[in-house]
């Protein structure tokens, strides 16, 4: 049990750190143009990204593959990018970009999970299996999401409600804030 919850830490950590910011850029950018309202699908678009992340992580565990920790540190920011830029493009195609928000999450989980495969190698034994630590690690990282999700959505009641924000300047503030900065980090991290 106390392996388990290390694992769940670490899961826990890798996304409400302050060295997460990463992460929690991809997040907001993929709830930008969601509700308070929509909390369900919400639920289900982290939860895309959780199983696309510990695919990724499994494979990466088990030596599969092994992609290059600087090409991997140059596609997680640019993923963050793509998904911002696609909320600003299609800020006026709401249900499209939601539909698309399901395969993002879960392609770019993918992604993501190749970012704390490194670290997870070392730390699980070749004896040990993986399915229990990769088990704590995933609740850990949807517990976070799912913190970032609320307090994310607390701020947009209150913006929405109190402030009466225009949900389209809401999406556009926030996904060219999250455009910038990960741009910002995509260019410093060129591998080549």
């Amino acid at each position: 049990m106390q392996d388990f919850l290390l694992y769940l830490n670490l899961g826990w950590e890798h996304i409400i750190s302050l060295d997460a910011l990463d992460h929690q850029l991809f997040v907001l950018a993929l709830i930008a143009v969601y509700s308070y309202n929509d909390w369900k699908k919400i639920l289900i678009l982290v939860t895309a990204f959780t199983i696309g992340h510990s695919i990724t992580l499994a494979l990466s565990i088990l030596d599969v593959f092994r992609v290059p920790s600087d090409w991997v540190e140059f596609l997680i920011p640019l993923t963050i990018v793509l998904t911002s830029l696609d909320n600003i493009i299609m800020k006026n195609q709401k249900q499209t970009l939601m539909r698309a928000n399901y395969y993002l999450a879960l392609i770019f989980g993918l992604v993501h999970g190749m970012g704390f495969a490194n670290t997870a190698r070392v730390m699980i034994a070749k004896s040990q299996s993986i399915a229990f630590p990769l088990l704590g690690f995933n609740i850990g990282l949807e517990l976070g999401q799912i913190a970032i999700v609320f307090a994310i959505l607390v701020v947009l009641f209150i913006l929405l409600n109190l402030f009466k924000v225009n949900k389209k300047d809401w999406i556009l503030f926030v996904s060219s804030g999250v455009f910038a900065l990960s741009l910002k980090m995509t260019l410093e991290r060129i591998p080549f």
